[in-house]
């Protein structure tokens, strides 16, 4: 089981920008994916992105053009930078990783609220 931590998350007024971040306590190259879910108040969690073990990301449509995932593979950490915020990006954003033996795992959760 891989440890991920997570931080980044805020209040940040509309338009603005925060920026998270995933560490993970294993070596990235034991990844073969990471990403982002988020869950709205009284919504159901969505996918937002996710990175590919090649470099290939994925954004769901909503936040293309406005946030971007990268990662430093000599830090097992990966970041998404979110811009031009909405209210409606307000969420829980919940970083995972699928491991190459096809394990998923888990981070705790950070909040982001977004203020019209």
């Amino acid at each position: 089981q891989v440890q991920l931590v997570e931080s980044g998350g805020g209040l940040v007024q509309a338009g603005g920008s925060l920026r998270l971040s995933c560490a993970a306590s294993l070596s990235i190259f034991n990844v073969n994916v990471m990403g982002w879910y988020r869950q709205p108040p009284g919504k159901q969690r969505e996918w937002v992105v996710r990175i590919i073990r090649d470099g290939r990301t994925y954004y769901i449509d909503s936040v293309k053009g406005r946030f971007t995932i990268s990662r430093d593979n000599a830090k097992n950490t990966v970041w998404l930078q979110m811009n031009s915020l909405k209210p409606e990006d307000t969420a829980v954003y919940y970083c995972y990783v699928d491991l190459t033996n096809g394990a998923r795992s888990w981070g705790q959760g950070t909040q982001v609220t977004v203020s019209s």
